[in-house]
């Protein structure tokens, strides 16, 4: 029908892609925040629990680390929970963006805004 066009009839097409993209990363990051990852460290003696998105959500110490004279190990303990779920919430987010990317036929490492 556009032949004549050349390119320019897969404007269409692309617009359209585009729009289910749209929608798809809104969606994606509505449902990033309701997605929960838990950190550990200390062999889960604390335990930080963040959204996908990275939203320090709870912290759960067990009892049994407080001790006046390890406060920098409990400190330590805590610090590395935290970064653990952080670190999990980052490789989820780029998980979830992946599925979408390959819904829409993008390579699996470009990289959208987040």
């Amino acid at each position: 029908m556009l032949k004549g066009l050349g390119n320019l009839g897969d404007m269409a097409g692309m617009m359209k892609k585009a729009q289910d993209m749209q929608a798809k990363m809104t969606d994606m990051q509505e449902e990033l925040h309701n997605m929960m990852v838990v950190g550990e460290s200390g062999a889960g003696l604390v335990k930080a629990t963040a959204s996908a998105k990275g939203e320090l959500k709870a912290l759960d110490i067990d009892p049994s680390i407080f001790n006046g004279e390890d406060k920098e190990v409990v400190e330590d303990l805590i610090l590395a929970a935290i970064k653990d779920a952080q670190t999990k919430a980052a490789d989820r987010a780029q998980e979830e963006l992946g599925k979408i990317t390959s819904e829409l036929g993008l390579p699996a490492d470009m990289k959208l805004p987040f």
